[in-house]
């Protein structure tokens, strides 16, 4: 990967970080402490959800549209709202997130961190078109039993786009991205990547296939030139256990470009897929130094003549 990943004394939050801190810690708590259990066995709240994150999106001004599809006997929502670009606007830089949680649980870091981290770029991005056109896009059912199955919402949003003829130039996947400790030995990885990477779960990883590689090194770069946080990158196989596991595979499967930006889930944070998994656990102010070095990213990626 390319250039080193920051390690120091994080700075103190710019005024616009602790913007972004606060704004985050509202929706993590409304989406999983207010709301709660967000899916398909639970419709109610699933509705519930789409309508917090569509009145949120209308609110910076945005218009959204919802294509809903029926799943387990109930309309599963894609959420859509669109920043035209200004020079290029058949191009498309998609940045996303699921909505739901796992069954049973609240879903803080699972995946309203996600959520939080697409509302709070697509309100730094509601003044401030690019040249490509930007989708900020929320989906329901990436969890089991949708995973990976035709009712989960990326790959019906994915085909859509690829029946549309879309040119969608990147997708960012932001899933679980607000848990963070320091310590030695709190960051674990499918064998062999832990002889690879650092043993302390305090970065952002961009993860995606070996077919993405230069997506990967793209974004790690600007991240890393723009934002004094720790990251790290990784181009890998598909087989290995993780490297597939958001709304990124859907992309990969109608032969877009896309990555994962992620805390690592499962690999870091011991309240994964759990009745622990609470909007407490979250760690604000790295959440907003992340987000604020994403959207670096989507700046880089939404004016250039290629990915």
């Amino acid at each position: 990967m390319p250039s080193r990943s920051f390690d120091g004394t994080l700075p103190a939050l710019s005024a616009s970080q602790r913007e972004i801190a606060e704004v985050t810690r509202r929706h993590v708590g409304e989406l999983a402490s207010t709301i709660g259990y967000r899916s398909t066995f639970h419709p109610s709240q699933l509705a519930r959800a789409a309508l917090y994150i569509k009145h949120e999106l209308e609110a910076m001004g945005y218009e959204v549209s919802d294509h809903s599809f029926p799943s387990r006997g109930s309309p599963a929502p894609n959420l859509e709202a669109v920043l035209a670009g200004t020079t290029l606007s058949s191009e498309i830089v998609i940045v996303g997130a699921h909505f739901d949680s796992f069954q049973g649980t609240p879903g803080a870091d699972d995946n309203a961190s996600g959520v939080a981290g697409v509302l709070a770029l697509a309100k730094i991005f509601s003044e401030a078109p690019q040249e490509r056109t930007i989708r900020f896009v929320l989906f329901p059912n990436e969890e089991p039993p949708a995973f990976q199955q035709a009712d989960m919402g990326s790959l019906v949003y994915a085909k859509a786009c690829r029946a549309a003829n879309d040119k969608i130039v990147a997708m960012l996947s932001l899933e679980t991205i607000g848990y963070f400790k320091d310590e030695p030995g709190t960051q674990k990885y499918p064998f062999p990547m832990g002889l690879l990477y650092p043993s302390r779960g305090n970065f952002v990883g961009f993860v995606s296939n070996f077919s993405n590689r230069a997506l990967v090194k793209r974004c790690i770069a600007t991240f890393r030139s723009s934002s004094q946080f720790p990251s790290e990158g990784a181009a890998l196989p598909e087989g290995i256990p993780g490297v597939g596991w958001s709304d990124h595979w859907a992309f990969w499967q109608m032969g877009y470009p896309a990555l994962m930006v992620s805390d690592t889930a499962i690999f870091r944070n011991p309240n994964y897929h759990t009745a622990n998994d609470k909007p407490e656990t979250l760690d604000y102010e790295r959440m907003a130094r992340l987000i604020d070095g994403v959207a670096a990213v989507v700046r880089n990626i939404g004016n250039e003549q290629s990915p």
